[in-house]
C-alpha cells in the first residue's frame, strides 16, 4: 500500500521542490555563511506537503473529469494511474491531498508569524493555486506559467526565511529554477493533448498546436541560461554558476528529439525523459555552484 502512496503522490517529482529549497539555501550560505537549521527543516516540510498536495488532487480531479480514463498513461504523462487501476478510492486521495495542504499551510503560517507579511503573500498565492490548479489554472492555460512562478516563489519565500529580504540573487535564482521546472510540464503535455482538449483543459500545447509548440521548447533553456549569463555577468551569482551549461548536451538531444517526434507518444518518451534529467541536472549543477567557492576558500 505504501508503494502506492508514493506513486499517488509522485515521489521521484517531489525533486524539483528539494532542489528549488537547496538553491536557496546553498545561496544563502554562499552570501551569509549561515543557515537556520530548523527553519530550514520546516520549509523543507512545508515545501514537500504542499507539492503533494498538488499532486494528489491533480490526479484526483484527473479522474473525476475522465481525463485519466482516455489518455495514454507513460512513466512522464497521463497521470499515476492509481485511481483508474482502482488501487485507492478518489475520495481518500482527496481528503489526504487536502490533509497535505493544511499541513503545509500551517507550517507556512508558523513563518507568517515569525517572519510577517512576505511569507503571507507567498503562502496565501500557493494555497489558492494549489486548490485551483487541476480546475481553473490549467483550464485557463496558465499550468506552465503557474509551475514557473510556484519554483520561483519556494526559491525567494525560502531565502526570504533565512535572510530576511527579497534579493535579486533569489529572483533570478527563482527565475532559473522556474523555468527548469515548468518545461518538464511542458513536455509532458505533448502525449495528453487529444485526452486534455476534449475535456476542456487548455495547456501550452493545445493553445499554439503541437508544431509549434515543439519549438517553444527551446524558450525554457533559454530563458534559464540567459539568466545564468546575466546575473554572473552582474556578479550576482558566481561565475561557477557556469558550470550548469555542461548540460547543453542533453538540451539539444530534448529538442530536437521533441521537434522530430511531438505526435508519437511512444517515440517522445526517451526525450520526455531526457528533458527530466536535464531539468534536474541543470538545477543541482546551479545549487552546487554556490557551494564550490566556500569549499575552495577552506
Amino acid at each position: 500500500m505504501l508503494s502506492v502512496w508514493f506513486r499517488v503522490i509522485r515521489v521521484r517529482f517531489l525533486l524539483a521542490s528539494v532542489i528549488a529549497v537547496s538553491t536557496a539555501l546553498s545561496m544563502n550560505w554562499w552570501l551569509n555563511s549561515s543557515i537556520d537549521i530548523l527553519d530550514a527543516i520546516l520549509t523543507f516540510a512545508g515545501v514537500m506537503a504542499l507539492h503533494a498536495s498538488v499532486d494528489l488532487l491533480n490526479d484526483y480531479w484527473d479522474f473525476k473529469r475522465g481525463i485519466d480514463t482516455v489518455t495514454k498513461r507513460t512513466k512522464m504523462s497521463g497521470g499515476t494511474g492509481v485511481l483508474p487501476e482502482g488501487l485507492l478510492k478518489p475520495s481518500t486521495v482527496y481528503r489526504v491531498g487536502i490533509a497535505f495542504l493544511i499541513l503545509g499551510s500551517l507550517i507556512g503560517s508558523y513563518f507568517v508569524i515569525t517572519d510577517g507579511i512576505i511569507v503571507a503573500i507567498i503562502l496565501g498565492f500557493a494555497i489558492l493555486s494549489i486548490y485551483f490548479y487541476s480546475t481553473k489554472i490549467v483550464d485557463s492555460g496558465l499550468g506552465e506559467f503557474f509551475v514557473a512562478v510556484k519554483g520561483s516563489m519556494i526559491v525567494i519565500g525560502t531565502f526570504y526565511i533565512q535572510f530576511g529580504q527579497i534579493t535579486l540573487e533569489s529572483i533570478f535564482a527563482g527565475i532559473v529554477i522556474g523555468t527548469l521546472s515548468s518545461m518538464v510540464l511542458f513536455i509532458a503535455s505533448f502525449p495528453d493533448y487529444d485526452a486534455d482538449k476534449s475535456k476542456g483543459r487548455k495547456t501550452l500545447v493545445i493553445s499554439v498546436g503541437k508544431q509549434k509548440a515543439s519549438k517553444l521548447f527551446w524558450l525554457f533553456p533559454f530563458i534559464s541560461f540567459s539568466v545564468i549569463l546575466f546575473g554572473v555577468s552582474l556578479n550576482i551569482f558566481p561565475y561557477l554558476s557556469l558550470i550548469s551549461l555542461l548540460s547543453i548536451p542533453l538540451m539539444i538531444k530534448s529538442g530536437f528529439g521533441l521537434q522530430k517526434n511531438y505526435d508519437s507518444v511512444d517515440r517522445l518518451v526517451p526525450f520526455m525523459s531526457s528533458t527530466l534529467m536535464f531539468s534536474r541536472i541543470t538545477g543541482v549543477l546551479f545549487m552546487i555552484s554556490f557551494l564550490i567557492p566556500l569549499f575552495s576558500k577552506s
